[in-house]
């Protein structure tokens, strides 16, 4: 008998039937195969980054201290008295990342509930897709509108306010959140949308108000996917370039905190020196890969934290 023969139950063992086809089905072993392939480019893709990234630092930190590196306060590659301490412009994508996320987790977190608890489904179909469109705007056009208009605009709104030069921190940190809104707002909703609508309707019965049933039920029930949401917010903007370059410039980096006053990230360095004026090999050359690197671990310490967030507090319906 072949291996998808019924056991018979005439004979008192249990019935076991083999799920698999009797006959080999070609297209969907191409259908796994091409699957299989998609994935596999995916991890050498990564896998290639990764190695481009690490591979100049051996050289790098035989020539600079690794110690100089993660503990002074000067940076200044490329200078007559070169400074390698990386901490000023970490300092300033941290600056950037901090400002962005005050403004796009209250605003993201309540469109979510908004879109969630509150919008008629037609008004629903319509905000969706402009959130999802707008976080599709090239960030390149989001910082031509906040270098040429929004700043502009601020400071014609605040003349009292100390704005000097061009590029602001301030300015550029609000135009990260903006983009990084319909993201957050996009995952939250999803996450709370997940919700039962069961634990809904038994708030409702014991009388609880709409903003109650929103606040007490839905936004804890699905805590873990507006956490994600948060942390996933913050890679972005870890990650952001275009607009922190227009708008914050690229100046001497320093350990100051001055919204009106441009400040350089890691992200705008690299973005700044990758040019191909630089000695390919030279310590400033170098340099660009040991900052990428850096910003890669640090993204990767965001996305593993959203994951085990999304771990722990995962809770499952059925």
């Amino acid at each position: 008998m072949s291996s998808s023969t019924v056991q018979s139950a005439w004979s008192g063992s249990s019935q076991r039937r083999s799920l698999q086809a009797e006959s080999p089905r070609y297209g969907e072993k191409l259908i796994i195969g091409i699957l299989f392939l998609t994935a596999a480019v995916s991890v050498a893709v990564t896998t290639a980054i990764v190695i481009s990234l690490f591979q100049p630092l051996p050289g790098f930190f035989q020539k600079i201290s690794i110690v100089e590196f993660f503990t002074e306060t000067e940076w200044s590659p490329g200078y007559s008295d070169p400074k390698y301490g990386v901490w000023p412009i970490v300092v300033g994508t941290f600056i950037v990342v901090i400002t962005a996320l005050t403004v796009a987790i209250p605003l993201g977190l309540l469109s979510a509930i908004y879109l969630s608890e509150y919008a008629p489904e037609r008004v629903r179909k319509t905000i969706k897709p402009m959130l999802e469109v707008l976080e599709g705007i090239p960030t390149v056009a989001t910082g031509l509108f906040a270098f040429f208009w929004l700043r502009p605009f601020l400071e014609y709104l605040t003349p009292w306010l100390p704005w000097s030069g061009l590029f602001s921190t301030g300015v550029a940190g609000f135009a990260v959140g903006l983009i990084i809104i319909p993201l957050i707002a996009s995952v939250a909703d999803d996450a709370m949308r997940s919700v039962p609508r069961s634990l809904r309707e038994g708030a409702y019965a014991l009388g609880a108000s709409k903003m109650r049933v929103a606040l007490k039920v839905v936004v804890p029930a699905a805590i873990s996917g507006i956490i994600a949401a948060f942390v996933l917010g913050a890679s972005r903007a870890v990650g952001e370039t275009m607009v922190v370059l227009l708008v914050a410039g690229a100046g001497s980096p320093t350990l100051a905190f001055n919204p009106f006053e441009g400040i350089q990230t890691m992200t705008a360095y690299i973005a700044s020196r990758a040019t191909g004026e630089i000695a390919v090999g030279s310590v400033v050359y170098d340099t660009i890969f040991a900052v990428g690197a850096l910003l890669f671990l640090i993204t990767l310490v965001f996305n593993i934290i959203a994951i085990r967030f999304v771990e722990k507090f995962r809770e499952v319906y059925e």
